[in-house]
């Protein structure tokens, strides 16, 4: 098995033990690839959804500018009910386990299509 593969093994691990939700493994297999190379970085891997500025990165450049929505107060309701869902106090939030759930959420998959 290839870093990618252990990698998106622990994102789905991060999806059922810690979201409480099943993944769609060929979702998050096409999520976590359109991340690109920030997967292997252990700092560009995590989300700190403590910072402001991250979550505006988040909102900005994936709910935006990847997913196509609309600025809007829903966008950082999403982003709120998502770091909920993943557990506020779970240290690392992954990356591509957040935008999954975001892209479900607004029923984008079609993107990754």
């Amino acid at each position: 098995m290839g870093r990618r593969d252990e990698l998106i093994a622990r994102y789905a691990d991060d999806l059922r033990n810690k979201c409480g939700m099943e993944p769609d493994m060929e979702l998050l297999t096409k999520v976590t690839i359109g991340c690109g190379p920030t997967i292997y970085d252990a700092d560009a891997a995590t989300v700190a959804a403590t910072q402001p500025g991250e979550m505006e990165t988040v909102k900005t450049n994936y709910l935006i500018k990847k997913l196509g929505l609309a600025d809007g107060p829903h966008l950082d309701q999403a982003l709120d009910a998502a770091i909920d869902t993943y557990g506020r106090s779970e240290r690392n939030k992954y990356r591509a386990v957040l935008y999954y759930m975001l892209c479900k959420h607004f029923g984008k998959e079609g993107v990754y299509a």
